[in-house]
């Protein structure tokens, strides 16, 4: 493995939960060898989808398996010994019957990634997928996401749909699948997998954070919404801090303490990352507002900082649910200008929090 490897890459993955439907469709779809070329995977990001994608794969070009149990019978799972030479080989990048499609890295640095997968990268998948393979039995090409394809890196991959060749097989990740031209849609078997269960996120979290409470792991599956992917990336940036400082001044309303505010908001500016998961929170809480607005002020789902769905109902009372979601519609744009025209990130985390104040007026 390279010493650069992300030990949380889903290529390095051996174990998969909470998709044991997705799985299990796979599975019969093999058996019964009539298996689809291709492969749409959708969901929201950070829930499993690349996980599973790199657990097909291996199983596939390990031949189906490790060759079933003790008397021969058909494999019950997709699993694949984590000291096999096939997973090794996919774990290093170095299997020579994989070709993996990413957006990767737009600078030798590697400080920001690409915008979208190029239409060059596309384009080899069709001479990758007529040559005869390498290792075994099958070629296979993991697109992640295809969604993030530009209309010319679409229409490349289409091509390979329209006519794969044999014992090829594709698999198409995507966050938005509506995002994708209709024509790759049709020609994809869908498999949609769903966000997990908190409980799930909370496992995963104690298995690769070891060092979280349970009570912070409890509130991060819970601002994840199923996603671990979102779960781990917030534990990283300090997210749930920011979160618990974040309701504390909304708690504050109809005032601000005005001082620490801007000391917040001059700190939370600085860093990428922190303006960023900022921005994110801020947007999902005022979602979560909106939507007990919806409900005329009961409480969803479960809190993150105790006593916030009191807190949502006291001011979700005081204004309507247009304002609220004029609110969210407004500091998502703002939010979004921020860096397209390069604003004052400051003043513009100091804007939306005074705009939720405007909105608690009576």
């Amino acid at each position: 493995m390279n010493g650069d490897e992300d030990p949380l890459s889903p290529r390095l993955q051996s174990a998969l939960i909470g998709h044991e439907a997705a799985e299990a469709a796979f599975l019969d779809a093999w058996r019964s060898g009539r298996l689809a070329h291709a492969w749409l995977m959708s969901g929201p990001r950070g829930i499993g989808k690349a996980t599973l994608a790199y657990r097909i794969a291996r199983f596939v070009l390990a031949g189906g398996g490790d060759g079933g149990g003790l008397f021969g019978e058909a494999p019950r799972d997709l699993q694949i010994a984590p000291d096999s030479q096939v997973f090794r080989r996919i774990a290093m990048g170095g299997h020579a019957d994989l070709k993996v499609l990413e957006r990767g890295w737009a600078d030798d640095k590697k400080t920001k990634m690409r915008s979208e997968i190029p239409v060059a990268d596309v384009r080899e998948v069709g001479g990758f997928l007529s040559l005869t393979p390498a290792e075994g039995g099958w070629r296979v090409v993991i697109v992640d996401a295809a969604d993030e394809m530009n209309r010319s890196s679409a229409n490349a991959i289409l091509k390979v749909l329209e006519e794969p060749p044999r014992n090829a097989l594709l698999l198409l990740l995507a966050h938005s699948p509506g995002r994708l031209l209709p024509t790759i849609r049709s020609r994809c078997r869908r498999l949609v997998l769903r966000p997990l269960a908190d409980a799930q996120v909370e496992l995963l979290l104690r298995r690769h954070r070891p060092d979280l409470d349970d009570a912070d792991a409890a509130a991060l599956a819970r601002l994840a919404e199923g996603s671990i992917g979102k779960a781990l990336g917030l534990a990283e940036a300090g997210g749930l801090p920011l979160y618990r400082d974040m309701v504390g001044f909304f708690a504050s309303l109809p005032g601000f303490d005005v001082p620490a505010l801007h000391q917040f908001c001059e700190v939370s500016a600085k860093a990428d990352g922190a303006f960023r998961t900022v921005t994110e929170l801020f947007s999902w809480w005022l979602a979560r507002a909106a939507a007990q607005a919806g409900r005329g002020g009961a409480a969803g789902a479960a809190e993150v900082v105790t006593g916030e769905a009191g807190l949502q109902s006291r001011l979700v009372g005081v204004a309507g649910l247009d304002r609220w979601v004029e609110l969210w519609d407004k500091t998502r744009d703002l939010f979004s200008r921020a860096d397209a025209v390069n604003l004052d990130r400051k003043q513009v985390l100091l804007n939306a929090f005074f705009a939720v104040e405007r909105c608690c007026r009576p």
